[in-house]
């Protein structure tokens, strides 16, 4: 691979500008209703076709030379959101899913621009859900809910992606430019990066039920994840992405693995061990220690976590508590949209307010995301793996399947399908398509079947 200085410079140092607090909400809300009335009364009817035609019109616009930072899509994508880059955005320089040396340039670009953007926002102690474009260079920092737990694991997993990008067999030099842009940031943000990790370890507190104890984040106030409208305290999921910003911050050289188990107080391992025991006392694992009821209604499908995340799988006992919960939701007709291998992410919605019905989306409950659901697959055929056993492989596929046919029959890879699969609308929210989410279905895809969905001569 050639390894000659790169042509994709660094983006310039330019002097952002990051504001929070009440007014800077305010505003931030204002511009993102007009995001929603804009996208209510201008969107486009989404190209119809096959599934390259499809492909190749997502990544056109997914990595747009004229977006400024990577979005998905949905009508509120002018606004940033840190917490996709380990969520939904875990593999989009995977060479296999590149079309050719151009789209390969754009990614490299709009990954490094967007990633140098959010290090300037951990810098500036702005760590929060969304960033919103406030004209210029300027931005607005605010948390719709509650205080992150996963925006610094995507920024990480951003980052990280940057530089492994020459680590895989690649005919594109833009890769091996991507990786030195990111070795620069790196050397440029380590402290800043370092500094955060260990504010968030020292904000953990302990937590104590049924004799077990374990570090949490969310103890007296929640933290937002992924699907975080209930605004609920002690979930797993949340608590899993920490224990994946740890190991990721360390695997990076940022924070030294035995200082940050000072502060924790405990080995990694035993930080973990206790997670797992506290939300899997039941024998599965539980999507919050406040659930009560039947079983199936203590999970959530965002239990998979993320890519490269809180499972391993290489524990005996990790892996019996993944299975148990996998089976839940295998077995429990509520958790599919019928005659699919569409996944729910709950059995129950949340109480939905009037914001969800006309312009924003009830995330949680009984809604599908797909991106969810290639997650659930690739955890699948991680069990497969490390257990060396064929458990799972089949319904990784069943999975896969009916997301594309969901593709081509509704015009693109969806953000969301509603409980009857069809694309999740309110008054303002008419269905987006998650164009830059498509990549890392790709990406299973090939895991799973063993051969490319698609692909393209060099």
């Amino acid at each position: 691979m050639n390894r000659h200085i790169p042509n994709i410079p660094i983006s310039s140092r330019r002097d952002y500008r990051f504001y929070q607090g009440a007014v800077a909400t305010w505003v931030a809300n204002g511009i993102q209703a007009v995001n929603f009335l804009g996208d209510r009364f201008l969107r486009k009817s989404h190209l119809s076709g096959g599934i390259e035609a499809l492909y190749r019109h997502s990544m056109d616009s997914a990595f747009s030379p004229q977006e400024a930072f990577l979005v998905t899509g949905a009508p509120h994508a002018s606004a940033y959101y840190p917490r996709d880059f380990a969520w939904f955005y875990p593999d989009v320089l995977d060479p296999e899913t590149i079309i050719d040396s151009a789209d390969a340039v754009r990614r490299v670009r709009l990954l490094e621009k967007s990633v140098h953007l959010l290090l300037e926002a951990v810098r500036a102690n702005v760590v929060t859900t969304t960033i919103v474009p406030a004209g210029g260079d300027r931005y607005i920092g605010v948390n719709y809910f509650s205080q992150p737990s996963d925006t610094l694991l995507g920024i990480l997993a951003g980052l990280e992606q940057i530089l492994r990008a020459d680590q895989r067999k690649s005919s594109y030099l833009a890769m091996s430019q991507g990786a030195h842009a990111g070795r620069l940031l790196v050397a440029e943000y380590r402290e800043d990066l370092k500094r955060a990790i260990s504010e968030l370890a020292s904000a953990l507190q302990p937590f104590e039920q049924d004799g077990l104890s374990a570090l949490l984040c969310d103890v007296t106030a929640p933290r937002s994840a992924a699907t975080d409208t209930r605004a609920e305290r002690r979930r797993f999921v949340t608590n899993a992405c920490v224990y994946a910003t740890f190991v990721r911050g360390i695997r990076l050289g940022v924070i030294d693995r035995t200082g940050l188990e000072g502060l924790l107080g405990r080995g990694l391992p035993q930080y973990k061990k206790e997670l797992l025991d506290l939300f899997g006392r039941h024998g599965h694992i539980r999507h919050a220690l406040d659930a009560e009821g039947e079983a199936a209604n203590g999970i959530a499908l965002d239990f998979v976590n993320v890519h490269e995340g809180f499972w391993d799988l290489t524990e005996p006992s990790e892996r019996a508590l993944f299975a148990a919960t996998t089976d839940l939701i295998l077995d429990e007709p509520r958790f599919r949209i019928r005659d699919t291998s569409h996944f729910l992410v709950s059995l129950g919605n949340p109480q939905s307010k009037m914001i969800h019905k006309i312009a924003a989306p009830a995330y949680q409950g009984r809604s599908c995301w797909p991106t969810f659901n290639v997650e659930f697959a690739d955890r699948m055929l991680d069990y497969d793996e490390c257990s060396g056993t064929d458990r799972y492989r089949a319904g990784a596929r069943d999975i896969l399947q009916d997301i594309r046919t969901a593709t081509e029959t509704h015009g693109g890879y969806q953000e969301l399908l509603s409980e009857t699969g069809q694309k999740y609308q309110t008054w303002a929210y008419q269905g987006a398509v998650a164009h830059s989410w498509f990549p890392r279905f790709l990406s299973v895809w090939r895991r799973a079947f063993g051969a490319p969905l698609l692909s393209w001569n060099p």
